[in-house]
């Protein structure tokens, strides 16, 4: 095997996080779900449609001196709901951590449906989107029925 395979594309960090098999081509959304695009101070790298032994290509994040909070994790489980998510504390892997998408997702999206019951601020309601199909994910909502569209999902994050 050639040098070149057995080089790494991104250095190792000392202390964050490290997203591993992210669904090829999706790793921008991935930091707009996370609020990783613009806003954040510290350092970020992404990998994108890298060889995969499992998945033939795949995209990984690594965030520095960040750890991800359970908030976060379930937002990336609408994403990518099979990637490794790994707490690295000098320069090792310190923590495992595992994405549930479970069978519903609440009080983590709004309803994309403008008229549903949720958006209305007098109703209370926590927000739910039910998990009707995970390859590829579809999502409904509780209490309207109606489909959510993924793209904009991202942008009705609570």
């Amino acid at each position: 095997m050639s040098q070149e395979h057995n080089m790494r594309r991104v250095t190792a960090i000392r202390n964050g996080t490290v997203i591993d098999h992210i669904p090829a081509g999706q790793a921008m959304r991935v930091l707009e779900m996370l609020g990783l695009q613009s806003s954040t101070t510290v350092p970020v790298s992404m990998v994108m449609n890298v060889p995969s032994k499992k998945k033939g290509t795949k995209d990984i994040i690594k965030v520095e001196d960040r750890e991800l909070t359970q908030n976060e994790l379930n937002r990336l489980a609408l994403v990518a709901p099979e990637a490794h998510v790994a707490i690295i504390r000098a320069y090792s892997v310190a923590q495992k951590l595992t994405i549930d998408l479970g069978e519903e997702v609440k009080n983590v999206v709004r309803c994309t449906f403008s008229n549903c019951i949720t958006a209305n601020p007098r109703e209370p309601l926590p927000h739910r989107l039910k998990i009707y199909k995970t390859d590829p994910l579809q999502l409904r909502c509780h209490y309207c029925g109606r489909p959510q569209d993924l793209v904009d999902v991202i942008h009705n994050l609570l």
